[in-house]
């Protein structure tokens, strides 16, 4: 997952208050840190998304393959 995936899957899942998780949770399994603050030190966007949706009970099934694109048609 890179950056912008990320971004991208957590604007889509927590809408309005996206901003407000990622400065504001703090996510256990990261370190103690909020996801900004895990980004910030290094932590892959894959582990802090997978961190986030364990800490807010996100469904399984919209974990995998979120913050991507649908592919572009030819």
């Amino acid at each position: 997952m890179r950056r912008s995936e990320f971004d991208r899957a957590v604007s889509e899942e927590f809408g309005a208050q996206a901003s407000v998780l990622t400065v504001d949770l703090v996510l256990s399994s990261v370190g103690d840190r909020t996801a900004a603050q895990a980004l910030a030190a290094g932590v892959p966007p894959r582990q802090v998304w997978l961190a986030l949706c364990a800490e807010t009970d996100v469904p399984l099934n919209r974990r995998y393959g979120a913050g991507r694109q649908e592919p572009r048609r030819r």
